[in-house]
């Protein structure tokens, strides 16, 4: 009797520990940018894994007048290519401490490459850090989870 109550506990512990997994959040998904000076909503960016690495691309311009927008400031094969469906992430890869770090986070809008982080709000895991790294100089952006239906 005394098996099948250390058994049923260990059951137990399982499937919490299961649920537990399936229920954090990732950093996987749509997410709506917003611009950290003025509070403009700009886009929606879908992260995605590929190769077991983090990459992300737009996948929706939300900004007035920008939907058809092209990468004109950009050089070499990015040059006036469209924004919409241009990959900004590449590459990222997760520490032990949850984080995404890359040397490829592209801002179109600027044309310039950063290092980058990426994590989860520990406070809100509907939002997203992402700071881009130029020198010793960083700027932070929050990101907000895309809930689709």
């Amino acid at each position: 009797m005394n098996n099948s109550k250390t058994l049923n506990k260990w059951i137990y512990l399982a499937c919490f520990l299961l649920c537990q997994i399936t229920w954090s959040q990732t950093v996987f998904g749509k997410w709506k940018t917003i611009d950290d000076r003025n509070g403009i909503t700009k886009a929606i960016i879908e992260i995605y894994r590929e190769d077991g690495l983090m990459h992300a691309k737009v996948v929706e311009i939300l900004e007035e007048g920008k939907k058809g927008a092209l990468c004109t400031k950009c050089e070499g094969d990015k040059k006036d290519k469209p924004i919409l469906g241009m990959k900004i992430m590449e590459d990222f890869e997760k520490n032990n401490k949850g984080i995404y770090k890359g040397d490829t986070l592209f801002d179109p809008e600027q044309a310039m490459t950063f290092k980058g982080r990426v994590w989860l709000d520990e406070d809100n895991e509907d939002r997203l850090k992402v700071r881009g790294y130029l020198a010793f100089l960083y700027r932070t952006q929050t990101w907000h989870r895309v809930v689709e239906n």
